[in-house]
């Protein structure tokens, strides 16, 4: 599920192997976030603390076509005395994965809320964005469908690539396909930038 996405092949093939991409991860307190980072960095599960500011890894992920992409990750808190500081950390970001507790239905007004605060900033308009709906090994948890419509997708900005991503971070299932993802939208999102700055 998403937008701004379609057969990408030639381009990741034309990818240099050296670009690095900064990515910030954002989402609310207690889904997942530094999980995930753990997942990337170790390919294992790591018993986590709340972040009380940020962490950061620069991680080397195999892409398809066996192409090593290095990805420099900040990972910032969610409580909500930190989430006004996430726009501090999305400045000249190549990405946002969003990291969403798929079964916390009672926050998923909160987090709409967010996600389209962070998306409607002037500097993040067009920035791809990687929603990842974490825990959907759980036997509650909601369903691609119902987080898209719960979380408005339809309604951000055209500009703003997405993709939603269902997750299970402790065990890693899903976490390099929604990569994949959020790559091409990156590289299509650049090539378009370069082809915009040719026709100046």
């Amino acid at each position: 599920m998403g937008n701004g996405l379609s057969d990408q092949t030639s381009i990741l093939s034309s990818l240099p192997s050296f670009q690095s991409f900064h990515i910030v991860i954002l989402g609310l307190d207690c889904a997942g976030k530094t999980t995930v980072l753990h997942r990337l960095q170790f390919n294992e599960f790591v018993n986590t603390v709340p972040t009380k500011g940020f962490n950061t890894e620069k991680i080397k992920v195999t892409l398809g076509n066996s192409k090593t992409v290095t990805f420099h990750f900040w990972n910032v808190g969610g409580q909500e005395k930190l989430r006004p500081l996430w726009k501090s950390y999305t400045r000249c970001t190549d990405g946002i994965v969003f990291v969403v507790d798929s079964v916390d239905v009672k926050r998923m007004e909160e987090v709409k809320t967010e996600l389209h605060k962070i998306t409607r900033i002037s500097e993040n308009q067009g920035v791809p964005v990687l929603i990842v709906t974490n825990k959907q090994d759980l036997r509650n948890s909601l369903s691609l469908s119902e987080i898209e419509k719960l979380l408005a997708m339809g309604e951000l900005s055209s500009s703003t690539p997405w993709h939603l991503q269902p997750t299970c971070a402790i065990i890693g299932d899903g976490l390099k396909e929604g990569l994949e993802k959020l790559h091409d939208m990156i590289i299509k999102r650049r090539k378009m930038l370069r082809q915009q700055k040719k026709k100046r």
